[in-house]
C-alpha cells in the first residue's frame, strides 16, 4: 500500500508478466498513493474537467424537483434517501438540499442526502447532507433514489481487438521503462459472452472497451435499494451505436487540463481516464437484478422535460445586470448542448414503485404549474465561469461580445 502508482504497476507487471488493460485503468485512477481519483477533486475551472453541477446549479435544483416527484410517488416516506454515488467535489448535495427548501408540503424536512465519493467532498454541505469517503454503497434498505452523474463511464474497462479473425484482449507491460500495449487470449470468457450477447462482431482490426465492473455496482444498488429509484446520467450508447464501426477504435478517452489527450500511458495519476457507458447491457442487467427500465433519454430532452428551457426565458425577467445574465444562460444552455452535455444520457430504473410516469420522462402541466411558482437558481463561486473562460475580457469596459 505504500508503493506510489507507477512502483505499483511496475511490480504488478514483473509479478505477473502483464496486466488487463482493466487492471491498468483502475490502478491509474483509483490506487490510494497517487491514483488520479484519490487526489485533489480534479473537476472545475482549476481541474481537468468538469461536470454538469458545476456548470449550473439548475441541474441540481431540476433533479431536487425530479425528486419531490419520486418522493410524492412513494407516499412521502419520511425519510427519502437520495444516494449520490461518485459525488466528487459534492456540489451537488448543496444545489439539490439548498433548492429543496423552496418546495412545497416540507419536502426538504424529509430528505436525506448521502454523498459517496472515494476523496472527501470540500463542497458537500447543506441541511441533511452526510458526505461519506467510500468507492462502494454501505446502506441497506433505502427508500428514495441512487443516482449517478459521470460515474460510470469511469469505471475501469477491458480493451479488446480482432486481429487476424482472433478475438484478442489488450494487456500492458513494460519495455525499455514504457508502458506499452500487448495483445493475447482474453483473460475471462465474459469478454466474448458479452458481445454475443448483444449480438456483436468486431470488424477485422477493430477495438472497444467492455465494462465488466457496472455489474457488481448494479447488483449493490439493486441491493440496497428497497423501493425507489436508480438514476444514472452519463456519456454512452446503446450497444448497436456503441459498437459500430463508426468507432472503429473503441471510445477510451483521456482528459488533461480541460483538453482531450487521448493517450492512457503518459502522466499517469494526473489524467483522466473514461470509457462510453454500454447502456443496452445496463437495462439488461437491471431487469435481471428486478429492476423496470422506466426511461431512457438524452439529458436535454430530460431537463428540458424538467422545465429548464423556461428557466432561461425567464432570466430577462430578473432584473439581473448583464453579465451576470449572460452567465447564468450560457451555464444553463450548457447542461443541454447539442453534441455536448445535451447528448449525454439518462437511464431512469426502478424497483417496487407504480407506472406513473415521471416528469422527466415526459412533459407535465402538473409540473409547468408548479415550476411557475420557482424561481430559477443563479450560479455561485462554486460554479464553474464559463462565460468568463471563453471570453476572459467580458466586462471590462466596452466589449464587441454578442449576448446569447
Amino acid at each position: 500500500m505504500d508503493r506510489t502508482l507507477e512502483e505499483e504497476l511496475a511490480h504488478r507487471i514483473q509479478t505477473k508478466g502483464k496486466i488487463t488493460f482493466a487492471e491498468f485503468m483502475d490502478l491509474a485512477l483509483y490506487w490510494p498513493n497517487g491514483g488520479y481519483y484519490r487526489g485533489p477533486s480534479p473537476t472545475g475551472a482549476s481541474g481537468d474537467f468538469y461536470t454538469a453541477p458545476g456548470a449550473h446549479p439548475a441541474f441540481g435544483a431540476l433533479l431536487c424537483l425530479q425528486l419531490y416527484q419520486m418522493w410524492r410517488l412513494l407516499e412521502c416516506p419520511h425519510p427519502l434517501w437520495i444516494v449520490e454515488a461518485g459525488a466528487g467535489s459534492g456540489l451537488l448535495s448543496r444545489d439539490v438540499t439548498g433548492f429543496a427548501t423552496s418546495l412545497p408540503d416540507d419536502f426538504h424536512r424529509s430528505l436525506r442526502f448521502i454523498s459517496l465519493d472515494p476523496s472527501p467532498n470540500p463542497d458537500a454541505g447543506g441541511a441533511n447532507v452526510q458526505p461519506l469517503v467510500t468507492d462502494g454503497l454501505p446502506l441497506t434498505n433505502l427508500v428514495g433514489c441512487i443516482l449517478s452523474n459521470e460515474l460510470l463511464d469511469a469505471f475501469p474497462v477491458h480493451v479488446v481487438e480482432k486481429r487476424d479473425v482472433q478475438f484478442l484482449e489488450v494487456y500492458v507491460t513494460l519495455k525499455d521503462g514504457k508502458f506499452v500495449e500487448e495483445l493475447d487470449e482474453p483473460s475471462t470468457p465474459a469478454l466474448s459472452q458479452r458481445l454475443e450477447s448483444l449480438d456483436i462482431d468486431l470488424a477485422e482490426g477493430q477495438r472497444a472497451e467492455i465494462n465488466l465492473a457496472m455489474y457488481l455496482w448494479l447488483s449493490e444498488a439493486a441491493q440496497a435499494l428497497k423501493q425507489g429509484y436508480l438514476l444514472t446520467i452519463d456519456y454512452g450508447r446503446e450497444a448497436a451505436e456503441l459498437y459500430s464501426q463508426k468507432r472503429f477504435r473503441g471510445t477510451l478517452t483521456t482528459f488533461y487540463r480541460h483538453t482531450q489527450t487521448d493517450n492512457p500511458y503518459v502522466r499517469l495519476g494526473q489524467q483522466d481516464m473514461t470509457a462510453q457507458v454500454d447502456f443496452t447491457t445496463l437495462m439488461a442487467l437491471g431487469e435481471k437484478l428486478g429492476l423496470t427500465n422506466a426511461g431512457y433519454l438524452t439529458q436535454a430532452q430530460f431537463f428540458s422535460n424538467l422545465g429548464l428551457r423556461r428557466w432561461i426565458a425567464r432570466l430577462p425577467t430578473l432584473g439581473l445586470a448583464q453579465q451576470q445574465r449572460d452567465s447564468n444562460r450560457m451555464g444553463m444552455l450548457q447542461l443541454i448542448r447539442p453534441n455536448g452535455m445535451g447528448d449525454f444520457k439518462v437511464l431512469v430504473q426502478a424497483k417496487n414503485v407504480g407506472d406513473t410516469p415521471l416528469w422527466g420522462l415526459q412533459p407535465s402541466t402538473e409540473l409547468q404549474d408548479l415550476a411557475q411558482q420557482l424561481a430559477p437558481p443563479l450560479l455561485t463561486d462554486r460554479h464553474v465561469p464559463l462565460l468568463q473562460g471563453q471570453y476572459p475580457s467580458y466586462g471590462a469596459g466596452p466589449t464587441k461580445f454578442y449576448p446569447l
